[in-house]
């Protein structure tokens, strides 16, 4: 039990995934030491959205320079995006870039890499032209909303071995990487239940009715934007709105969701939970949404093949009253670790009293700090500086070639998995498995699609 909890937390600030908040990164000069780092990697920006403009651009170009990066082109589908897009590259660096009107036109450039931020049913099909057209990717999360385009993704990623970094900050975060190396170190004691919730009060929460009334079909192409979803008529809510409706987005679980669920198997080191349970409805913004405003979602992980072992994971999540806010609570017999406040806590541990009745010895949690990094309810799911780390970390891995990033497609695939099963049970009022054979969600007896 020698164990120096601040030698701990100094070892994983600063070395647990190579990170650091104050001063991620070599040196310029440390890279030109670097085989191929001579070479700019040419990076084209797929789907100029919100979230890259406030957030993934400005992170990549804080880091671009001195690593020879560069933005050489902008695709999106909506010349309105396309030429935002340019307008603000222009802004920011001063420079030009060429555009791309869809991906056909943007492989004709090769670029080297991309970054996908295009709507949540197209990322990893995205995803996968991407790599089978040799580029690398930084892919928003979520990674797919059905098993198909999942089953998709992952096949293309493990064809081409491609550095594929999915969105998932938290796994970037000195304070998370700190957290799972205290709970894999034995310390914390098994997980035996997890708390999560995601609390706003935002009536406009992805609303976006200017643009809505702005946008025409002709200045866009609305067949090439459905993809793979079933065809129906031109509707500029779901194209720009999309998050609100299912099948374009599952809303909550996807955008929310996927971010805490991701650090359940992160932590547990298990792929997907074993089965789920969800309820909700659109209890206050009715605006013609289909996606749910309140939700709960229950969930059992453990070993398939140990089903005495495991622990529960309950999760909510309201856009109608922001009480509570983030919170991400993992429990042990002896104690809390909260990755909201980011200590490590006695409560609720088995004291002596409690523990003879067992015939047992009490277990209470030695209490002290992760490090402090705060993700903000309103936010963009902590931009700054976990996005800043989380970029880093992709850029440092395409430049050495190096598919191990922070957040792997396997990450993605698993926190898919969590998702559709949500999904699935919110929309069929049924207990949602995964089938491991087939690979796909079950719920009912049957296979889960739309």
């Amino acid at each position: 039990m020698d164990y120096s909890r601040r030698s701990f937390v100094k070892k994983s600030v600063l070395g647990a995934a190579g990170i650091t908040i104050g001063g991620m990164g070599m040196s310029a000069k440390s890279y030109g030491n670097i085989l191929g780092a001579n070479d700019r990697v040419r990076v084209g920006i797929l789907g100029f959205s919100n979230r890259f403009k406030d957030s993934l651009g400005k992170a990549f170009l804080k880091y671009a320079e001195e690593m020879n990066f560069e933005f050489f082109t902008v695709c999106d589908i909506w010349n309105r995006r396309r030429d935002e897009g340019q307008a603000w590259h222009k802004e920011a660096t001063g420079r030009t870039i060429g555009a791309a009107r869809n991906t056909d036109e943007l492989w004709e450039q090769k670029p080297d890499a991309v970054i996908v931020s295009t709507a949540d049913f197209q990322h990893t099909l995205h995803l996968a032209e991407a790599v089978r057209a040799g580029a690398d990717v930084y892919c928003e999360k979520p990674f797919a909303e059905t098993m198909d385009d999942a089953n998709e993704g992952l096949k293309a990623a493990k064809e081409t071995g491609k550095v594929i970094q999915i969105g998932s900050q938290r796994r970037s975060g000195p304070n998370y990487h700190a957290a799972y190396d205290y709970i894999r170190s034995g310390k914390f004691g098994n997980i035996i239940a997890v708390e999560m919730t995601w609390n706003v009060n935002q009536p406009g929460r992805w609303r976006l009715p200017e643009l809505t009334s702005q946008i025409r079909e002709s200045d866009t192409d609305w067949k090439r934007y459905l993809m793979n979803r079933p065809y129906e008529p031109w509707d500029p809510r779901k194209y720009l709105e999309y998050r609100l409706f299912w099948p374009y987005s599952s809303g909550i679980p996807g955008q929310w969701m996927a971010h805490q669920i991701d650090t359940v198997h992160w932590f547990s080191q298990l792929e997907y939970p074993r089965s789920a349970v969800a309820n909700g409805g659109i209890y206050q913004w009715k605006d013609g949404r289909s996606n749910f405003d309140t939700m709960t979602a229950v969930f059992d992980y453990g070993p398939n093949d140990k089903p005495d072992e495991g622990f529960q994971v309950i999760y909510s999540s309201r856009q109608t009253n922001s009480a509570g806010g983030i919170k991400e609570w993992y429990f042990s017999n002896g104690g809390k670790l909260d990755l909201d406040t980011n200590k490590v806590n006695s409560d609720g541990g088995l004291t002596e009293r409690n523990a003879s009745a067992m015939g047992k010895q009490a277990f209470l949690l030695d209490e002290f700090d992760l490090p402090q990094i705060k993700v903000e309810a309103g936010a963009a799911t902590g931009s700054d500086p976990l996005t800043n780390a989380h970029m880093k970390n992709w850029m440092d891995c395409v430049r050495k070639g190096d598919v191990k990033t922070n957040a792997p497609v396997e990450a993605g695939y698993s926190h898919s998995i969590a998702n559709i099963m949500v999904t699935a049970s919110l929309r069929t009022g049924m207990r949602a498995t995964f089938d491991v054979k087939t690979k796909q969600v079950m719920a009912g007896g049957k296979v889960f699609k739309y």
